[in-house]
């Protein structure tokens, strides 16, 4: 039996829409729990729509009161509270609240900047320093205002960007989202011709000149045929522009042949193999010579051998597309936000809301009288500080009635957590605001719970399938395969129903690269008791003879096996599968009519063992625990 999980991202997409609520009773009680009617429904029709034929619900009821009384059991043992359990289930209610805990509002507006930057295309330098140069930057912009040096000239001169500064700060085409957000954001805020004040983009500071901004041109879909040139003498590289002239002459005859000479003779590796695709790709993804071939031409048109830095290309367009609408792009510029900082303001700013909703605050006042706040920003938060916060009942955040401690947050802290050289009071002002932020979060997936069936369902049929799992895996799944005497005892009881219908050969097989070495392993393991374990035989074959013997247990009739036959049946010698081990023979090996041990049937004496365990145990659950039945609200069921 395996545990079943869900993944959160491919489920939480069909319960955006929050479900209009209705009237939801009770229909059970198990163990004093109750169990709402929309939960049974859920379970219901899911485990229907899993069948080759349906059940009534009269006929699932009964197996749905012995799934909950197996959770109930979980439950009275503990399973809930767990370190694994507990880590578990948090992990999959943040990943399945996490499109729920969204300010709609924040997220739109993000996507509509996002798109309204796809809607152009810009040409931009820049100049570049480090993060302590910003001062100084801004004075070389100053200059290049004032006509004292050429934007070029100070690019060169001061940018640590070196390919650009070479080009006069020349950068080549801004694609959204490729670039730091602060940089984009910059880029698109300024006009074309102007300069753009300092900014800093995370990897430095910058000051960008809009040299072009025009409707962007969209998509196109191209296959290439590239013959590189880079590191080549001039004479090599002449070769190359020959050869592409042949390519290009065979292909402009015949244009369907593209494909066949790109896989030939391309010496791109990656899109040769594809016949040269190169998939769509926007304005700017490529460099700039091939992206003004790649969109000049028109669809189904192949270019003239041109160059690029790589080499020589000739260029197939196969189809061309434009932007498409805000909504056609609205999925994929959310994924996009997602991997980024910017991403994560939709949820703070919904959170922000749930908290001021329920009156969440930090005292900021309490903090800045705390011990230690008034010293240097270089007090380091040790022990004492630590085990002195332990001990305050300062209120520092409150949420709804609930009010939180310095002493709540000192549980948070470790020593050492300062980060570079904040101060005290930063370092408390972020725990106690991560403590509101959480604490909010929680009340909005309590909201959830309330006011949404179907994610209700989903949380609760989660959180029950991992105890469910866990209870089972110990009474019943585990408890059968590790009870060996059990297990024997009930395979004896039992014993008729596992007789085969023809005898079968039981036995060890050994396997040795020589015969010599095979001898030798025999004459040593039969030595040992027939009656041997086949792990305790695996480690001591092992122990003396490493890695050069294989033991293994086989249980066969006539016909199943063809090294069986051979060893037992008279059947031809057949050579093993794998040359390695291409000599054999048998170990303790007779022919027995029927099975002498559960080992013989395994496979079919732990299963029904498994379901003896489980019908004792749910015996024993219905007389442990009390089960209500509201046959009237389960009239209601549908």
């Amino acid at each position: 039996m395996k545990k079943q999980f869900f993944t959160a991202a491919a489920i939480s997409a069909t319960l955006l829409a929050i479900t209009a609520q209705k009237p939801d009773p009770v229909l059970m009680t198990v163990n004093g729990k109750d169990v709402k009617l929309s939960e049974f429904e859920y379970l219901y029709n899911k485990n229907n729509a899993q069948q080759v034929e349906p059940q009534t619900i009269d006929q699932y009821v009964d197996m749905f009161i012995d799934y909950k009384l197996k959770v109930a059991d979980a439950e009275a043992h503990g399973l809930d509270t767990t370190e694994a359990f507990v880590k578990e289930y948090a992990q999959f209610t943040n990943e399945l609240s996490a499109p729920y805990l969204i300010d709609r509002e924040a997220l739109d507006s993000l996507v509509r900047q996002q798109y309204s930057h796809m809607e152009r295309e810009l040409l931009v330098s820049h100049i570049m320093v480090n993060d302590s140069r910003a001062e100084f930057l801004d004075s070389i912009r100053t200059e290049i205002l004032n006509g004292n040096i050429t934007f070029e000239d100070a690019a060169r001169e001061y940018s640590i960007d070196k390919p650009s500064a070479v080009r006069g700060g020349l950068m080549g085409m801004v694609l959204p989202g490729q670039y730091p957000w602060a940089f984009e954001e910059a880029s698109y805020a300024t006009a074309p011709g102007a300069i753009s004040p300092v900014i800093n983009s995370g990897f430095g500071n910058h000051i960008i000149r809009v040299e072009k901004s025009t409707p962007a041109r969209g998509e196109v879909r191209a296959a290439h045929i590239l013959r590189t040139t880079r590191g080549l003498s001039d004479s090599a590289a002449m070769v190359q522009k020959q050869l592409i002239d042949s390519i290009y002459a065979v292909v402009k005859a015949d244009p369907d042949k593209f494909t066949a000479m790109a896989e030939e003779f391309s010496e791109d590796p990656g899109s040769a193999k594809r016949g040269g695709d190169l998939d769509w790709f926007r304005s700017g993804a490529m460099v700039a010579e091939f992206d003004s071939v790649a969109f000049a031409i028109p669809v189904g048109s192949i270019s003239e051998p041109f160059t690029t830095a790589f080499g020589w290309h000739i260029i197939k367009k196969n189809d061309a597309r434009g932007i498409g609408t805000l909504e056609e792009n609205r999925t994929k510029i959310e994924q996009t936000l997602t991997a980024t900082e910017r991403g994560a303001q939709p949820r703070i700013s919904f959170i922000n809301k749930i908290a001021k909703a329920h009156n969440g605050r930090v005292l900021t006042e309490n903090i800045k009288n705390l011990p230690g706040v008034g010293q240097s920003a270089t007090v380091r938060l040790d022990s004492a500080l630590i085990a002195e916060f332990a001990k305050s009942d300062i209120p520092l955040v409150v949420i709804e009635d609930k009010v939180f401690t310095l002493g709540d947050i000192a549980k948070r802290m470790r020593p050492g957590h300062l980060r570079g050289y904040q101060s005290v009071e930063t370092q408390v002002t972020r725990d106690a605001r991560a403590l509101l932020t959480e604490k909010a979060t929680d009340i909005a997936r309590e909201d959830l719970m309330k006011t949404n069936p179907d994610y209700a369902n989903l949380i609760n049929e989660y959180r029950d399938g991992i105890l469910l799992f866990e209870i089972s895996n110990t009474n019943v799944w585990d408890k059968a395969s590790k009870d060996k005497d059990g297990l024997e005892k009930f395979f004896k009881a039992n014993r008729k129903k596992y007789a085969w219908d023809t005898p079968k050969f039981k036995s060890y097989v050994i396997f040795a690269p020589t015969d010599s070495l095979l001898s030798e392993a025999m004459n040593y393991a039969s030595t040992l008791s027939p009656d041997i374990q086949k792990e305790q035989l695996v480690d001591l074959m092992r122990e003396k003879f490493g890695r050069d013997i294989k033991v293994e247990k086989v249980i066969a009739a006539k016909g199943d096996n063809k090294i069986t036959d051979y060893l037992a049946f008279g059947g031809p010698r057949p050579e093993a599968d794998n040359a390695r081990w291409s000599s054999y023979a048998a170990l303790f090996g007779r022919i027995i009519p029927a099975p002498e041990e559960a080992a013989d049937v395994r496979g079919a004496a732990v299963a029904d063992y498994q379901a003896k365990l489980e019908q004792e145990w749910l015996r024993q659950l219905h007389k442990r625990y009390k089960v209500q039945l509201n046959k009237d609200v389960l009239k209601l069921a549908r």
